[in-house]
Parts: structure tokens; sequence; C-alpha cells
């Protein structure tokens, strides 16, 4: 039987670890160079489904700690004890999200991505939206000298989007993880140290 293309070490992985999907070693290769998760803190994970990343930040902030996953569409995974859903919208958000999801957290995670189109252009510039969103998410959600992680496609806007991050925080590093796809435009801003209040 001819196996899948999509179906690589990274997938078949996941699958033996227990997530839903091969998203969380990239998360995990982000977080063994930058550190960005700590044991006992609150954790914002924008773009959650199917939960993988959700799963992994749970385990490392630990029961003291704290993630909420947000996402337009429904989650289906059973959540840890230290971990709850709001289904949101990125793209449309205001006040009321910022209640019902908190402030003050230490980590805000963005691994959103549009539906792709096949036009590089078009695909770019959703994306270049959903981390336009997570970033103005981060600046009112995000502790000072907390961390910043969002999937960005590269685009004609990719260094104005890096530029406005590079404002918010004292450090800002383009990162593509191993277990990305090669053929993915994908690249994680990772912002470290924010800045102000």
């Amino acid at each position: 039987m001819k196996s899948r293309p999509w179906d690589d070490y990274y997938a078949r992985r996941a699958r033996e670890d227990g997530y839903p999907a091969r998203s969380v070693y990239k998360l995990e290769e982000i977080h063994k160079k930058f550190g960005i998760l700590k044991r006992g803190s609150r954790v914002l994970d924008l773009g959650c489904s199917p939960g993988s990343w959700l799963l992994f930040a749970s385990t490392i902030v630990g029961h003291k700690g704290l993630v909420v996953g947000v996402d337009v569409t429904p989650l289906t995974l059973r959540l840890p004890p230290n971990a709850r859903f709001v289904q949101q919208n990125m793209l449309v958000w205001d006040e009321s999200f910022l209640e019902a999801v908190g402030t003050n957290f230490e980590t805000v995670l963005s691994d959103m991505a549009p539906s792709t189109t096949g036009s590089k252009f078009v695909d770019a510039q959703r994306s270049l939206e959903l981390s336009e969103s997570a970033l103005a998410i981060s600046a009112r959600a995000l502790r000072p000298g907390g961390a910043f992680v969002c999937k960005i496609f590269h685009g004609p806007d990719f260094k104005n989007f890096s530029d406005k991050a590079r404002k918010c925080f004292s450090r800002v590093v383009h990162f593509k993880p191993k277990s990305s796809k090669k053929a993915s435009k994908e690249t994680y801003l990772v912002g470290l140290g924010k800045i102000g209040g």
C-alpha cells in the first residue's frame, strides 16, 4: 500500500506520542531553542485546533499553569485539567473576547494559518491578516517581558510585520523548525521580552 505523501516521520511520531497533529514538534523545537514556556505560567494559544500545541504547552506549564486555547473551529480534544477553550474568530475580536480569555499571559502562541488558495500572494496576505491580529492581541494580553510566537507566510509585507514586532519586543527572531515541511513558505516569528505595559 502506497503511503500518503503527508504521512511522514513527524506525522507517524505524533500518532505514537498521542498528539493530533505533527505541528507539535515545531513548538517543541521553538521551546527548546528559546525557552518560551515556563512551569506554572499562563499561555494563550491562538488557532489551537486540533490541539497539539495546547497539549504540549499544558505538559510544560504543569498543574499550576494554565493554557487557554482559541479557535474558530470547535475543539473536539479532551482538555487536560489545566486548559480551557474559547471559540472565536481571530479576525473579529473585541473587549469581550479579552474578558473571556483573560490577560497577563507569559506567552502568546499563534499557529494560525489561512485556508490556502494556491496563490502565493493571496495566501501571504491572508496569513498576514491573522498575524497582525495575533500581534494586536499579544499587545493587550501579554505581560511585560513575555514571549510571542507567530506563524507567518513569506510575502511582500513580511518585513513590515517584523518591524512592527520589533517595536513591541526587545528581541525578534525568525525561525523555521526542522519539522516544517521543506516546501512550506511558513516561518515563525519569535518575540522575546515584551516592552512596556
